[in-house]
């Protein structure tokens, strides 16, 4: 019976050992890619200065903030690591290699990521803020260590008064629990911050993913070379080169004699005209492969999924109607390698995971794209450590409501692991059901917005129509007047 005892504890020390050792190289692969990411557009004048204080502060900050998009990366790919472990379980399911991918495995990444979240969110990037702005207290003796005391005060501070805010809107909701649980910090005020947390984070996810569903189209047009009917490219390449000696001209002659506005405006034109050049100059090295196939390909499958993840969410929405189990819930135990997560075996499984990351890059996409947070756009070599810190806060509130998003959609049937399930607001069946209709929605509502303007300007391309002097717009040319005009030229 000894033996058999001391042979259970051995495996489960092996198992955590074994566990462990893969959460910690998973853990180390995303930062060392985050650092790199995080080097690309950081501005080195910051980091290589004469203040060796100040070098310090920011390299101690910028490790915190590499911390942190590792955490958000990892976020990410939660979901998909869960789905794809499930089928490649189902594929092999007596693999003696397979055997250190289990349940335990994949409830500790979720716990460890809700974990390093919610530390990163609520301490660590609060910390480098303040560490980076803190000078330390009048009086004191400069150093790191008065920033740390005045940071560490600054967190108290913003500590006291987050609990009392969550403290004053607990008593406004339930008055007599609230009272009850004055002192109970980590059973009841915590939750209730983390429930905040993510339903802001799905909520930013709902305005950011429709509309960065519909800037894929254009983002993913501007990297690739568009095909261009009836378009003569030696000579739109001629006149563009005339273009831009016009304006080298003009600007090297009598400059002394222009005022620095009219300088800066040809300056800008001309940089616009060179930018167009080399795109000209991209199209007429393309193949025609590239030219003619790539760029239609691109568009369809853009369009597919699109219209996949919209038609799995009004699914969803039918099944919230009929299905009580369709509502997202928390489950403890991962029985991995029992059943396929879709009805469609490995293929539907694998369309998830792909739907999913998509949602993720488009919502990522739109996030940047809207006009409140453009100023957080990165720049290559270029970006100052408060925006690192802005961008890592904002990719990790939206990574880290992505489980909690895709599930709510009905993206996939696998339910949340560990606190993750435990949100508050995940039983009520009115905020589900119109969070589910408000995405179908606005995201239905963005595409054919995109889709008809879009057309509207390629064929104002193809025809010739931009050239005019007379500025056109939609309400100018109608579809109709395009479409006809289009024929007229054909015949």
């Amino acid at each position: 019976m000894e033996t058999e005892d001391v042979t259970v504890r051995e495996q489960l020390f092996h198992d955590r050992v074994r566990e462990t050792i893969i959460c910690v190289l998973l853990f180390i692969c995303l930062y060392i890619l985050s650092h790199f990411i995080l080097t690309h557009f950081k501005k080195n004048a910051e980091f290589v200065t004469d203040d060796i204080e100040d070098a310090t502060v920011n390299k101690i900050a910028l490790w915190l903030c590499t911390f942190t998009l590792s955490v958000a990366v990892c976020a990410v790919l939660l979901l998909p690591i869960s789905i794809l472990s499930n089928e490649v379980l189902l594929t092999f399911p007596h693999s003696y290699y397979m055997q250190w991918l289990n349940g335990s495995l994949i409830r500790g990444l979720w716990n460890l990521v809700f974990l390093f979240s919610n530390l990163s969110l609520v301490f660590l990037m609060p910390f480098a803020y303040f560490f980076t702005e803190s000078e330390g207290f009048a009086g004191s003796k400069k150093g790191i260590m008065a920033r740390v005391y005045e940071t560490a005060v600054m967190l108290l501070l913003l500590s006291l008064l987050v609990l009392g805010i969550v403290w004053v809107a607990s008593a406004l909701i339930h008055h007599n629990t609230a009272r009850e649980n004055l002192y109970d910090l980590w059973e009841y005020y915590l939750p209730h911050l983390y429930s905040g947390i993510s339903l802001f984070g799905v909520l930013l996810l709902l305005l950011c993913t429709p509309f960065g569903l519909s800037r894929m189209f254009s983002v993913t047009g501007n990297l690739l070379v568009k095909p261009r009917l009836l378009e003569n490219l030696e000579e739109t390449m001629n006149c563009t080169a005339f273009e831009e000696a016009s304006l080298s001209r003009k600007l090297k002659s009598n400059t002394s004699c222009w005022i620095s506005a009219n300088i800066e405006a040809i300056n800008n034109e001309l940089l616009s005209v060179q930018s167009k050049r080399i795109a000209l100059e991209l199209r007429k090295r393309a193949s025609p492969w590239q030219r003619n196939l790539g760029y239609p390909v691109a568009m369809l499958l853009l369009l597919a999924l699109t219209a996949v993840s919209v038609l799995m969410v009004c699914f969803h929405v039918l099944e919230l109607l009929f299905d009580e189990s369709a509502m997202p819930r928390g489950m403890e135990d991962p029985h991995l390698g029992l059943a396929s997560f879709s009805m469609f075996g490995s293929l539907g499984a694998a369309v998830q995971v792909v739907i999913i990351l998509y949602l993720m890059v488009s919502s990522v996409v739109g996030f940047y794209c809207s006009p409140l947070f453009t100023g957080l756009l990165p720049r290559a070599q270029d970006t100052t450590l408060t925006q690192i810190i802005g961008n890592c806060v904002s990719l990790l509130i939206l990574s880290s409501a992505l489980p909690v998003f895709s599930r709510t959609l009905g993206i996939t049937r696998f339910d949340l692991l560990g606190d993750f399930g435990r949100y508050n607001w995940l039983g009520n069946f009115h905020i589900v059901f119109l969070y589910n209709m408000l995405f179908a929605g606005l995201t239905s509502a963005c595409l054919i917005n995109t889709v008809t303007w879009a057309l509207q300007r390629e064929l104002i391309r193809a025809f010739g129509l931009h050239r005019l002097p007379l500025t056109v717009s939609r309400s100018t040319i109608p579809l109709k007047l395009l479409l006809a005009n289009g024929l007229s030229k054909i015949h």
